[in-house]
């Protein structure tokens, strides 16, 4: 998810409802009163810029600690599994290393992947009424990319 919403700062597709408008008009930010900014991006600095990026920050975070959580996880059970079979425990950094981990990492990568770009790539051309997700039903074509 944090990869998605990098790439939804840059990326743009027509018609797709996660894409930014491609019309500059739209691009233009209104100023917003200094009393009604967030105190962090009054601040300035690397207040400003930990808040800028927050989203990104807290997604690349919790891919750490769940990239972190399934390699712990993984390497216990494959220290179980050796000790059950009599066979020498591997360490933490060897097991990360191991093809096996990267194999069961990919596989579930890939699904996420997948769901991902099945509903950015799907919602350009498809729709679902009352979805936030979608265009409204009776969009025309032209601005949904059909």
């Amino acid at each position: 998810m944090g990869v998605y919403v990098l790439l939804t700062v840059w990326l743009r597709q027509k018609g797709s409802a996660e894409s930014r408008p491609f019309d500059d008009d739209d691009e233009t930010p209104k100023p917003t009163p200094l009393h009604l900014q967030p105190r962090a991006w009054r601040h300035g600095g690397i207040l400003r810029w930990l808040y800028a990026n927050s989203l990104s920050i807290a997604f690349i975070a919790l891919f750490g600690l769940c990239f972190a959580g399934h390699l712990l996880g993984s390497w216990r059970k494959a220290l179980e599994e050796a000790i059950a079979h009599a066979q020498p425990a591997m360490t933490l950094s060897a097991y990360a290393t191991d093809p096996s981990f990267w194999f069961e990492s990919f596989q579930n990568w890939q699904s996420e992947f997948l769901a991902v770009f099945s509903l950015i790539v799907l919602s350009i051309f498809l729709h679902q009424k009352d979805s936030p997700q979608s265009k409204p039903v009776d969009a025309p074509h032209g601005q949904t990319g059909g």
